[in-house]
């Protein structure tokens, strides 16, 4: 089998193909490509993790493929016209049978190829169900996501461009995480709510010890929050402290739990602290700002990313330190507003107690 590592050039390439790519797809749920890209051009690389598992790195997100004598899953799809190029990639590991695509959210360049790749797949069925509906039940593979990955997909918002029902999850979970053992190993796909989107899924290898993140951790940009998918930065930071509670060192901080992120290099639990700290410490800095009433000009100007911007910023992306800064503000604007009344109850009367999962 034919391996290739990922340079650092191939990260700068991720960062401009984020930038290009997501433009077009920047809260929309639509697996459409951006006009830009040369995807002929595209080579899937395969970056082996551990044991059964690799990370495929082409355009859009990355692809994670679990592969074993049960068969093969796959998580995030990347864009449509890529789909030829992932099953071949695929076939080069495997050649047991696609049984499942899971979807981390709703993006297109997460999600275009689940239609092509989930045809070319069969799931596992018995019972009542293969007898009620015969070679239908299983003649696809099955696409997992949480139920609001469906609702983003089913009921577009006005505007949205609409995605192929062929593209839609076929099996939803609702609440805290979905469970199931494959390959050997108990694979969870946990919830992650109002986050990157409303929809967001972390999956955890257990054994293997391997997470693919989905956008909830990136090595290329700031973190994305898409607020017309339900995106919160407190949300966000949350999932960070949820992939970390996860992730386990191996010897003086470094190694240990593999984590595959939505876009750029495979890394571990030192990468996503930096990446956490780094959410945090722009959040804080941002709120204290807010609490002394600067604008949004005021707080431009003040460069509360600064010190992060070398690493992070893309300033011709769809997605800048600028624009980061802008969604903060808001939703610290949007949390003192809502604290105000409690601030301002009257003697004797209870505050509205404060949300939060944490």
């Amino acid at each position: 089998m034919r391996t290739h590592l990922i340079r650092s050039s191939r990260v700068l390439a991720l960062g401009g193909l984020l930038a290009a790519g997501a433009a077009a797809l920047a809260g929309r749920a639509a697996a459409q490509q951006p006009q830009t890209q040369d995807f002929d051009a595209v080579q899937e690389e395969i970056v082996p993790v551990r044991g059964g598992v690799y990370m495929l790195v082409g355009a859009g997100g990355n692809t994670t493929i679990m592969a074993g004598d049960d068969g093969v899953l796959i998580v995030d799809t990347q864009f449509a016209p890529l789909s030829t190029k992932i099953l071949n990639a695929i076939r080069m590991i495997s050649d047991k049978p696609i049984r499942y695509v899971v979807n981390t959210h709703v993006h297109g360049d997460h999600i275009g190829g689940n239609e092509a790749i989930a045809r070319a797949g069969r799931t596992r069925a018995g019972g009542n169900v293969v007898g009620d509906i015969g070679a239908d039940a299983t003649a696809t593979a099955a696409i997992i996501a949480h139920e609001n990955v469906l609702n983003r997909l089913s009921m577009p918002a006005p505007g949205q461009p609409k995605v192929p029902f062929g593209a839609w999850p076929t099996e939803t979970y609702i609440g805290r995480k979905k469970e199931m053992r494959f390959n050997g190993e108990a694979v969870q796909i946990i919830h992650e709510p109002n986050a990157h989107t409303d929809g967001d899924s972390i999956v955890f290898f257990r054994s293997t010890d391997v997470l693919a993140t989905g956008d909830l951790f990136t090595t290329v940009m700031y973190p994305y929050i898409d607020e017309a998918n339900g995106g919160t930065i407190d949300g966000y930071i949350d999932a960070l402290n949820a992939i970390l509670d996860l992730a386990v060192f191996s010897n003086v901080n470094e190694g240990g739990t593999m984590i595959i992120p939505g876009h750029g290099r495979l890394s571990d639990k030192q990468d996503v602290i930096e990446y956490r700290d780094m959410a945090t410490i722009v959040r804080d800095r941002i709120k204290e700002y807010v609490r002394r009433g600067l604008t949004l000009e005021q707080v431009k100007a003040e460069k509360p990313t600064l010190d992060f911007d070398p690493r992070y910023n893309t300033p011709n992306g769809f997605w800048n330190a600028d624009r980061f800064i802008e969604v903060i503000y808001k939703q610290m604007k949007q949390a003192q507003g809502a604290a105000a009344p409690a601030r301002n109850a009257k003697p004797g009367q209870k505050p509205a107690a404060a949300g939060g999962r944490r």
